[in-house]
């Protein structure tokens, strides 16, 4: 009679937890299927589709950093240009060119090599709200940088740990820096070092084909060019080639007749943007420094994936940004990716092939 008692105890257990595990288990499936049927459920494919998304060359609260890089072929090849969301080409003084590249949201241990600011270059960090970094300066810039009260870092001015030369290039062509160290110069000098202030591009998450973009006009059709090769005579020593690769759907850099690599990392120089702006300049020394006007309303192109169109190029004041719309008056829609911009003179001899 006892084990009679004790066995049906234990059979009473085992069958009450065999249906508090049922219920358990119909409990989630029933969740599973509530939660599958409710419309604001978000799942890992869609979060990850979102975050592919959004613009990846813009992105943060970092301010940005513009940096002056010298282009002389002595300081060649140069350090970090390939990590810079924008860089500004433009003519200085013997018919020699400087570059100014923009940093955000990336970590550079090695930037180069610096070289002086140009007071025309100002403008250029100023619409992209970015910290102004050199070595050195020409009168006209450290008179514009003191008056316009510009956030700036002279790197002649501070530590050789944080501006440094390296025995690989003779001086003055071989200063280097990094993101690093600027953004603790900057927060030791209490500038600002975040930044919401948007892009002067208008960056597009899907790809921009040109050809495709204006099919519906074909006034704006018939500007379209093929862009295989980009060439820009700045000077007689001084000429910049583009060459479109297919595969990868962006502009291989050549620079004085040499393909440009980075410096450490030996990969290609290369830009998804190109941006080319016509501006007047003049000397305006016995240096043949230079001047010139960056306000106002400019022609040139836009080149992306193989193709180019004309643009007109609207700046209104030193600080505001350019505006680049296409010849219907509309804002360019830019590819998300690195953009070089190709300031050249008004009879700079380009040809887009």
């Amino acid at each position: 009679m006892k084990k009679a008692i004790i066995y049906t105890i234990i059979i009473l257990i085992v069958v009450g937890l065999a249906v508090f595990v049922g219920f358990l288990y119909m409990g989630k499936i029933g969740t599973t299927v509530i939660n599958e049927q409710e419309p604001n459920t978000i799942t890992t494919n869609e979060i990850q589709e979102v975050v592919e998304k959004q613009v990846q060359i813009f992105k943060g609260t970092d301010r940005p950093i513009a940096i002056m890089i010298d282009n002389h072929k002595s300081a060649m090849p140069h350090a970090g240009l390939s990590k810079a969301y924008m860089v500004y080409e433009v003519i200085v003084e013997g018919g020699e060119t400087r570059l100014m590249a923009l940093f955000k949201g990336v970590d550079i241990d090695k930037i180069g090599p610096v070289r002086s600011a140009r007071h025309y270059f100002i403008d250029f960090a100023l619409e992209n709200d970015a910290i102004y970094t050199h070595y050195g300066w020409s009168p006209q810039a450290e008179s514009d940088i003191k008056t316009m009260k510009i956030n700036n870092i002279n790197g002649i001015s501070e530590k050789t740990s944080d501006f440094w030369r390296v025995k690989e290039k003779a001086a003055p062509h071989n200063v280097l820096t990094s993101t690093k160290k600027i953004y603790e110069i900057a927060k030791n000098k209490k500038y600002r070092t975040t930044s919401d202030v948007n892009s002067i591009l208008n960056y597009m998450v899907d790809e921009v084909n040109l050809d495709e973009l204006y099919t519906v006009s074909s006034e704006e059709q018939s500007n379209i060019k093929t862009a295989n090769e980009i060439k820009i005579k700045y000077s007689q020593s001084n000429n910049v080639k583009w060459t479109y690769d297919e595969e990868s759907k962006n502009y291989i850099r050549y620079s004085k007749n040499i393909k440009e690599t980075e410096w450490f990392e030996k990969t290609d120089v290369r830009a998804k943007n190109i941006i080319i702006e016509f501006i007047k300049n003049q000397s305006i020394d016995e240096k043949d420094r230079q001047t010139m006007n960056t306000t106002g309303t400019k022609n040139g192109y836009y080149i992306t994936n193989g193709k180019a169109i004309p643009i007109i190029c609207s700046k209104s004041s030193r600080s505001s940004k350019t505006v680049y719309k296409d010849t219907q008056g509309n804002e360019i829609k830019v590819n998300d990716g690195n953009t070089f911009v190709q300031i050249c003179k008004e009879d700079a001899n380009v040809e887009i092939i």
